[in-house]
């Protein structure tokens, strides 16, 4: 078997994220490949999750992916939460998806939204037909289910609060993506119609078991080496029996690894390419819920100088924006847009070497110039 100390694998890890040698420009859609998604609670994080990887990458690059040329896709994946994935890669995702079956709980939905599952097909089913060509604001889109099904208690389930609980089973079905916000509006449209155009468009269809084996298998490629509880835990749907039946699927394409005594896997296309990876040094600023972040909640402390997790992984979901030196998350750090000036603070958990400080001043500086301002850098101790 195969064994690695966390920081061989951190540093495996943190290349096949193109955080120990950026990709070249233009890589915008090979890094949301591999990354499987952008994450894309804020659409802020999203573009610097790709910055922090492409070199070269335009100011608005992320934009004209999504909205111009719709090689990029807006919509709930993975854990319920937004991302952006690759348009050509959609068949994949959505049949992996349409797995996600475990939210759909009869005495769930009934308490807390008042809908039986049959209610919800009949509104997933009235908001595919609203979308079909069109691109509508959620009052907008309210106002079509209540006219399409007749019901004014399904058009306020759209236009509540809980607005995207109700709409994720229509997103998992292929039936809702974003468009482009009309002011401080979001607007959904149907993926079909919106990418038809386009010539990286979805493909035929893809079954569900070669898409679960594929989702497993671009995890492993990603964010390996991983133990199953990992895989569960990203893909937030169908515990960890599931997540073992899907590697398991895999066959030998996968090996066992012992990263210090956890038990995990690795493709067997990369097996000796980890063993054999240079300790080249590495120091990334990566932005809020950062995908390399979010992936590795579930064993933290060993890529954590200390009793630290509570200052990365925030109440309510929140995922700070991280120092990231060698695969391994050594701090926090903030930054602001104030006019011309971009103030960058970094706040290590310990002490850093001063060629860690130097490399993270050249990352603020070049944070900077990606936005378009004069750097103003700050640091504390540690």
């Amino acid at each position: 078997m195969l064994k690695l100390t966390w920081p061989e694998a951190a540093r495996w890890r943190s290349g096949r994220h193109y955080l120990g040698r950026r990709a070249p420009a233009g890589s915008l859609l090979a890094v949301a490949s591999r990354l499987c998604g952008l994450h894309a609670q804020l659409m802020s994080s999203a573009e610097l999750a790709a910055w922090a990887r492409v070199d070269g990458l335009a100011r608005n690059e992320v934009q004209g992916a999504l909205w111009e040329h719709r090689t990029l896709v807006k919509t709930w994946a993975m854990r319920g939460t937004l991302h952006l994935l690759p348009s050509s890669e959609l068949r994949t995702w959505y049949a992996a998806l349409s797995t996600c079956r475990h939210f759909l709980r009869p005495a769930v939905w009934k308490r807390a939204y008042g809908l039986t599952i049959e209610d919800l097909d009949r509104l997933t089913d009235a908001v595919s037909q609203a979308l079909a060509g069109c691109l509508m604001t959620r009052e907008e889109l309210a106002a079509a289910v209540e006219r399409l099904t007749g019901s004014a208690a399904f058009g306020v389930k759209v236009g509540q609060s809980s607005w995207g609980t109700t709409l994720r089973p229509a997103a998992f079905s292929g039936r809702l993506c974003f468009g482009p916000s009309l002011g401080q509006r979001v607007r959904f449209t149907g993926p079909e119609s919106w990418l038809a155009s386009n010539a990286q468009a979805p493909g035929p269809p893809v079954t569900v078991p070669s898409a679960t084996a594929e989702v497993a298998r671009r995890f492993l490629s990603g964010y390996g080496p991983a133990t199953v509880q990992d895989l569960a835990r990203w893909w937030g749907g169908g515990g960890v029996g599931t997540a073992r039946q899907w590697v398991e699927s895999l066959g030998d394409e996968v090996c066992p690894v012992d990263v210090e005594g956890s038990r995990g896997w690795l493709l067997a296309t990369h097996a000796a390419e980890a063993r054999d990876s240079s300790s080249a040094r590495m120091v990334r600023l990566l932005p809020a819920f950062d995908p390399y972040v979010v992936a590795a909640s579930a064993h933290a402390e060993r890529l954590l100088p200390g009793d630290w997790r509570s200052r990365v992984y925030r109440p309510q979901g929140w995922i700070s924006p991280v120092l990231l030196v060698d695969g391994r998350m050594q701090g926090t750090w903030s930054h602001q847009v104030k006019g011309s000036r971009v103030e960058v603070a970094i706040d290590p958990f310990v002490p850093v070497p001063r060629w860690v400080d130097r490399a993270a001043g050249e990352e603020a500086e070049r944070l900077a110039a990606f936005l378009g301002g004069k750097l103003q850098f700050s640091r504390k101790s540690g």
